[in-house]
């Protein structure tokens, strides 16, 4: 099960992300007045997609014995377009033939994070005490 608390204090929109033993800063650009200081909350949506999608094919690789090398995973969220989409594109790298590159294709649409995004995962919000 994934954990993560968010918190936001005295410093505008800059909030401490902990999950697990990591922490990370999430802000809003300058021009939403913000300082910059970590990515927007839809970049960590993307960031989470790209790295799902490119340790999920890593691992089917490696599953499958293919010579995959490397793997960028570019993403743009089209948060402006009704509906909203994102647009994810593959680049693999290593001596893969074109059935393995475009199964790869193919198993990144049934990616764990890809599926609670496509799926609209409930969400429950209670309140609690300080």
């Amino acid at each position: 099960m994934a954990t993560a608390t968010a918190r936001i204090g005295e410093t505008r929109y800059a909030t401490t992300i902990t999950t697990g033993s990591h922490t990370l800063t999430a802000d809003e650009p300058e021009k939403l007045n913000g300082a910059d200081a970590g990515p927007a909350p839809f970049d960590l949506l993307l960031t989470a997609l790209g790295a799902c999608t490119a340790i999920t094919l890593k691992m089917y690789a490696e599953h499958k014995a293919w010579p995959l090398e490397a793997l960028d995973v570019r993403l743009h969220y089209h948060g402006g377009e009704t509906p909203p989409r994102i647009e994810r594109e593959l680049v693999p790298r290593g001596p893969l033939s074109d059935e393995q590159r475009t199964r790869l294709a193919d198993v990144a649409e049934r990616t764990p994070v890809t599926l609670a995004i496509k799926g609209g995962v409930p969400i429950s919000t209670t309140l609690a005490e300080a």
